[in-house]
């Protein structure tokens, strides 16, 4: 049994990372910004589950995190680094809001490194552990209006096989996890400021992947042997490629 932190657990990928931890026989620490939906999951799996309140942009929070803990819950195998988002629908770069911008950098990397800072040095103590990073095929591969949210991805990338590249001969393993096109969390929802009709417009006509799916490509990473480590997973529905690059003609007439 393993002791897995999971950021973001209060809805989407994070739950159900939760869910099938736990169904894996794991126990979580669930972090999330809603303690509603924390209080609904410790209820649901009870002494499985250590829910926190946790906002990875407060990094005051993230720095004491896990001195906050009980201390038979400090010792953590697995982080889950989950906790993500993205703003402002896809407006192009100049209409785009600074506040947005600032709000996705301060969770998607800020909050992100500042909590591996944190659980790191037991991992290397212990010379075991694993890192999951929850980045995006848009750190890849550049779409309109992905600007900041694409970028931030990306340093997510790269900042996952630097931590490889600096932890070389040790038994940490470092996985830079990047879904694309994913229905069954509130990513599109929020990306469009809680517009239902404009979030669904982006699966219409698709089959996209799910939560679910995520979790068990998760679930996979943890259970592999802990000489294995897969820098990169790139997953996309059937539904789905990357383009070409995109040409702008002029309409001839």
């Amino acid at each position: 049994m393993k002791t897995i932190l999971v950021t973001g657990a209060t809805s989407g990928f994070g739950a159900a990372f939760s869910r099938k931890f736990i169904r894996d026989g794991h126990r979580v620490i669930a972090t999330g910004r809603r303690q509603s939906l924390l209080a609904d999951l410790a209820a649901e799996y009870g002494g499985a589950i250590c829910a926190r309140q946790l906002d990875v942009t407060d990094l005051g929070c993230v720095d004491s995190f896990l001195s906050s803990l009980p201390e038979e819950w400090r010792k953590i195998d697995v982080l889950v680094n989950n906790a993500g988002a993205a703003l402002g629908g896809l407006e192009p770069a100049w209409k785009a809001s600074l506040i947005d911008w600032d709000k996705m950098i301060a969770t998607n990397i800020s909050g992100l490194v500042h909590l591996t800072r944190v659980i790191l040095p037991q991992m290397v103590e212990r010379n075991e552990g694993q890192i999951i990073n929850i980045g995006s095929t848009a750190g890849h591969y550049a779409y309109p209006g992905a600007h900041v949210y694409g970028a931030t991805k990306a340093f997510v990338r790269q900042f996952s096989l630097n931590l490889r590249a600096d932890l070389v001969g040790l038994q940490i393993r470092v996985t830079d996890l990047e879904p694309g096109l994913v229905s069954g969390s509130e990513f599109s929802k929020v990306r469009f400021g809680g517009d239902e009709e404009k979030a669904r417009a982006v699966y219409a006509g698709t089959k996209p992947l799910m939560a679910e799916d995520i979790a068990e490509t998760a679930s996979w990473l943890v259970s592999l042997p802990s000489h294995i480590n897969i820098n990169l997973i790139e997953m996309m529905p059937t539904c789905q490629a990357s383009a070409g690059l995109a040409v702008k003609r002029e309409q001839i007439f």
